[in-house]
């Protein structure tokens, strides 16, 4: 398991203009990218310009298709100039616990 975090600021005039951009490369990647187990799109009610991504692939190499894919692609072109900063972290799976 690979997971992936990712905060955006987005300028105010862009928001809802980035969350259509974000929540169809989000659908587009459950739903084309074998290896996109989960993915995840949140803003905070108090503050409506920042957005946290939460994502979960098989590995590593699950998301560089991803990166490389036709859809994070145009979605990254589209919205550069609306993005204020960007912050990505990423976590791979050391043990899980169940109840």
């Amino acid at each position: 398991m690979f997971a992936v975090t990712v905060s955006f600021t987005v300028a105010d005039e862009f928001v809802n203009d980035f969350a259509a951009l974000i929540e169809h490369n989000a659908a587009a990647s459950v739903r084309d990218e074998v290896a996109c187990q989960h993915f995840d799109v949140c803003t905070d009610p108090s503050n409506t310009s920042l957005f946290f991504l939460y994502e979960v692939y098989d590995d590593a190499a699950g998301f560089d298709v991803h990166l490389a894919s036709a859809h994070f692609k145009a979605f990254s072109q589209a919205s550069a100039h609306m993005v204020v900063a960007k912050n990505i972290t990423t976590f791979q799976k050391v043990t899980a616990a169940h109840a």
